[in-house]
């Protein structure tokens, strides 16, 4: 540990961020305090956390690409960072900074807190600089009744960046898309149109109009914006699906509809009649379109609706065909493909309207699709939503491992379809999966192949229940299930629907530690298997658990050694080179032991010599 950590602390840094002095390029600086929230849409968790250079402190939010530092270990309490890449901002009479780049200075140790910091005073004319809500001091630290502040004469300077340089001339401070809100004022940022819809109309008793929506994607994350009428007209041959924009404000940001889009942002913007776009020359620095593959062997794992991103390589391809809405009375053009990946299995997805017209990509092409919607009709089906997106033959990692794979085995062999197993015996399921015990699925190195899920039945009795974090607090959305955040008594939050419930619906999410006669292994549990296993619900062991912890350790106990019938998924999972396989109960059942003797018989069987 460094003798004297303190004499690296950029001190007065975070003052000149603000106030425009002798910036320092990449602040060192003190972690005070970290704080998780809840993650939005299924995404990771976000973290607060409060930086200090002795003399000041300020709020700040790590945007989910630095939440690697998080996974790893690495940033505590009392440790020293140098941060390499940043955004300042002021809300609501607070200054923050959305930290997209920092390095923990592990030589320095850590230390209790230097100094007396303060926190940063704002001035009136902060008002009128960007902000953003992304971060919300309510019982954080340093968060005190504000103080009334003499006014001074605003000066409409930008607060400084430091997004890698990504200023362009001409176009002042570029402002994350991570960091929009209805808060922020006089911004610009450069973002890529990943989608653009069709022009849509609508004839109601309120009137007639049109509308087209883009998806557009920066470093930081992706917002959906939508054009009405004149700006329809003057917007919609400006944008084209791949091409690099700045977007000057004024727009309208307001809380996004859900219904309608399938982006991870609570907010979406509306251009207006002063909005503008223009295209940018130089496109380095703007990330393509990101996927977050399902792959297609784990969809059975998938719930219904759920939207998801899939890659694979096209099989077959159907006719376009009609069907007519039951409640519109339109026909709707449909065509459906098959996809197969290198998990086994192959899946019908159903394209729509001129996607499906127009398809015209050749057999064995690697496709990604982005926004498609799970259905359980046939066993797991997709159909690709209005504001999805397809990409042929992308130039991503996932696609070149893909294509490698079918041109030298892939293209020989048979896949089995979801609609084959839709009647299969298995209840839990719907999958025959191989029994297996506990040393076989070790030396069978099961989950142990990057980007492959194995699936296998365990025959198991239950040693140990990990009784703390056994249910969490769920939102009480019948499609959503995430995890709520206590606001106030009577307050429970959920950032992925962006709603407030009186109270959540507690589910399980439990880890227990099986064994067999020839070894021991964790699986990790969900909602359906953990009241089958605690023979209650989730709420009503978190009422045990509080009111009467005799009965909760009772149930605990009762639960152990009991033997059931687990159907399995191994997976690898890949956190910046730690790797580590996850076994997941994806349904259990009791034995059967009918069923088990006449297995037994069959194995007893087959050592006899004719």
């Amino acid at each position: 540990m460094a003798s004297d950590p303190a004499s690296h602390v950029s001190q007065g840094s975070l003052a000149a961020i603000f106030d425009g002095g002798n910036i320092v390029a990449q602040p060192i600086l003190q972690c005070l305090q970290i704080k998780p929230l809840a993650g939005q849409g299924g995404n990771p968790e976000r973290y607060r956390v409060v930086f200090s250079d002795i003399q000041n402190y300020v709020q700040s939010m790590l945007a989910t690409q630095a939440n690697h530092i998080m996974h790893q270990g690495k940033l505590r309490k009392g440790c020293f960072v140098r941060i390499k890449q940043f955004q300042a901002n002021a809300v609501k009479g607070k200054k923050i900074i959305i930290v997209l780049d920092l390095e923990v200075l592990e030589e320095l140790g850590e230390s209790e807190k230097l100094g007396d910091p303060q926190g940063l005073e704002v001035k009136h004319e902060d008002d009128n600089k960007q902000q953003t809500t992304s971060i919300s001091a309510n019982g954080f630290y340093g968060n005190k009744p504000q103080q009334p502040i003499k006014q001074q004469q605003s000066t409409g300077q930008s607060l400084p960046s430091r997004p890698n340089n990504s200023s362009a001339g001409g176009h002042g401070t570029i402002y994350p898309i991570e960091g929009i809100s209805p808060y922020a004022h006089k911004w610009t940022i450069k973002a890529r149109c990943v989608f653009k819809s069709d022009i849509k109309t609508w004839h109601n008793r309120n009137g007639e109009g049109k509308l087209f929506n883009v998806n557009l994607l920066d470093e930081t994350g992706e917002i959906r914006a939508t054009g009405f009428n004149d700006q329809c007209d003057s917007l919609y041959d400006v944008f084209q699906e791949g091409g690099v924009y700045y977007i000057s404000s004024p727009c309208q940001v307001q809380f996004a509809k859900k219904q309608f889009s399938t982006i991870n942002n609570d907010y979406e913007i509306n251009f207006g009649r002063d909005t503008i776009v223009e295209k940018a020359e130089e496109q380095d620095g703007i990330p393509q379109v990101r996927f977050n593959f399902t792959p297609i062997g784990d969809l059975q794992t998938i719930e219904k609706d759920s939207t998801i991103d899939i890659i694979g390589v096209l099989q077959s391809v159907d006719e376009v065909s009609q069907i007519v809405s039951k409640a519109t009375s339109k026909p709707y053009d449909k065509r459906e493909l098959t996809l197969v990946d290198n998990t086994g299995f192959s899946v019908r997805l159903t394209i729509w309207g001129n996607t499906a017209t127009q398809f015209e990509v050749p057999i064995n092409s690697i496709i990604a699709f982005k926004g498609v919607r799970v259905s359980d009709f046939n066993g797991r089906s997709l159909s690709l939503l209005s504001s999805g997106t397809m990409t042929v033959d992308p130039d991503i990692d996932e696609a070149h491992k893909l294509k490698g794979w079918y041109d030298a085995a892939g293209h020989s062999e048979t896949f089995t379809s979801y609609a084959s197993t839709a009647d299969s015996t298995s209840a839990a399921t719907g999958r025959l999966d191989p029994l297996k015990t506990i040393a076989q699925v070790r030396e069978e190195n099961l989950g142990m192949t990057e980007e492959k899920t194995d699936y296998f039945t365990l025959k198991a009795t239950i040693i140990y229940v990990k009784q703390d974090s056994v249910t969490y607090p769920a939102c009480l959305s019948e499609t959503c299930n995430k995890k709520v955040i206590e606001l106030d008594p009577g307050q429970w939050r959920c950032e992925s629907c962006s709603v407030t419930h009186p109270h959540p619906q507690y589910r399980y999410m439990m880890s227990v530690n099986v064994s067999d006669h020839t070894g021991q292994l964790w699986l990790s549990c969900f909602d359906s298997v953990g009241r089958l296993i605690m023979g209650m619900n989730a709420e009503e062991l978190t009422s045990l658990k509080e009111n009467d912890e005799a009965k909760a350790s009772e149930a605990f106990q009762e639960a152990n050694c009991r033997t059931w019938v687990f159907k399995c998924s191994a997976r690898m999972d890949n956190f910046n080179d730690n790797q580590r396989v996850r076994y997941q109960v994806r349904g259990a059942s009791g034995v059967d032991f009918a069923s088990g003797g006449r297995r037994l018989n069959e194995l007893i069987q087959g050592y006899f010599i004719q």
